[in-house]
Formats: structure tokens, C-alpha cells, sequence
């Protein structure tokens, strides 16, 4: 349980048996009856970005959405949170900064467990080894091979089943060349 502000908000994974989409409507009632407005809003903006993602498929508002494309509205927001938390605070505004931290770690929780970076590490070096680069001047197509490094490696990540942040990945192997 976390304190939020005078309430408690039971902080819980997405069950495994239920879709994203009714896991997210069920916990939007919670956030109403325990007036958690924060977290409420978070929750419907999700919605929103559901009915918005199948409109745009050419599906009707009331289907149920998949939880891989329930997942990719899910990411982009964090990612829209990340680049305003970064853009507040180069502006100095902490006020907005704990907005926008507060919602993101409502969203972290709908995201499923990212690889740690020893396992990208293993994995890059690996990759490295197999494509037989040793620094960055004989990868293939020179600093476009970077590039090239990195989606082996992540072609490795996602056919495990797993999944990686991308700007993580990114820097191990950037790591790896200094």
C-alpha cells in the first residue's frame, strides 16, 4: 500500500486472467469511490487512448481492445510522461515534475517486467561476440552497424518472450564501445 495525499491506494499487478482493458475499468470505479483524483484521471486518459487506438484500427468504441495494443497505448503514455517530467524540469517546474511523476508510476504499474540491464548486458555481449565486433570502428556499415548490433540484440530480447527498454539497450551497448 501507498499513501497518496490522505488515501490509500492498494498497489496491486495486473491479474493475468483478465484484460487489460477491464483490469484498468474496474480499478477507474476504485479510484471513484476512494475519490483518488490523480489516479482517476490517469485511468480515464487510458480509456480514452483505448477507444482512440480502436477507432483508428477501424473497430468500434465499445470492442474490447487486445492487451498487446492496450500495451502500446500504455507505453506511449509513459513515454509522454518521461518527455514532459524531462521538459519540466528543464523549464524549473518541480510542481508539474510531481505531476507528472505521480501519473507515471500509476502507469509503470500496467507495464509488464523489463529485462534488467546485467541480462541486456549478457545478451550484448553475446551478440558482440557472435558478430564479431570488437569496438566501434569494424562494425559492419560503421556507425550505422551500431544500429545494427542493437536490433540483434533486441530480435534476441523479444524472441525469449521478454522485453526491454529500448534507451536501456541503447546504453549497455554504448558501454560496451567505451
Amino acid at each position: 500500500y501507498k499513501k497518496n495525499k490522505g488515501s490509500v491506494i492498494a498497489i496491486k499487478k495486473v491479474k493475468k486472467n483478465m484484460k487489460i482493458q477491464q483490469q484498468i475499468k474496474n480499478e477507474m470505479r476504485e479510484a471513484m469511490k476512494n475519490r483518488e483524483e490523480v489516479r482517476l484521471m490517469v485511468l480515464r486518459s487510458l480509456i480514452s487512448g483505448f477507444t482512440n487506438e480502436l477507432v483508428a484500427s477501424g473497430k468500434k468504441p465499445q470492442d474490447e481492445i487486445e492487451d498487446s495494443s492496450a500495451l502500446n497505448v500504455i507505453k506511449k503514455a509513459v513515454k509522454q510522461r518521461k518527455d514532459s517530467i524531462e521538459q519540466y524540469g528543464k523549464g524549473g517546474r518541480e510542481d508539474l515534475v510531481a505531476n507528472e511523476t505521480a501519473e507515471l508510476e500509476i502507469l509503470k504499474k500496467y507495464l509488464p517486467e523489463m529485462m534488467s540491464e546485467e541480462k541486456i548486458r549478457e545478451i550484448a555481449i553475446a551478440k558482440k561476440t557472435e558478430l564479431g565486433v570488437e569496438d566501434k570502428s569494424n562494425l559492419p556499415a560503421g556507425k550505422a552497424g551500431m544500429g545494427i548490433l542493437m536490433g540483434a540484440i533486441i530480435g534476441q530480447i523479444k524472441s525469449t518472450g521478454d522485453e526491454a527498454d529500448g534507451a536501456l539497450v541503447k546504453q549497455v551497448v554504448e558501454k560496451l564501445f567505451s
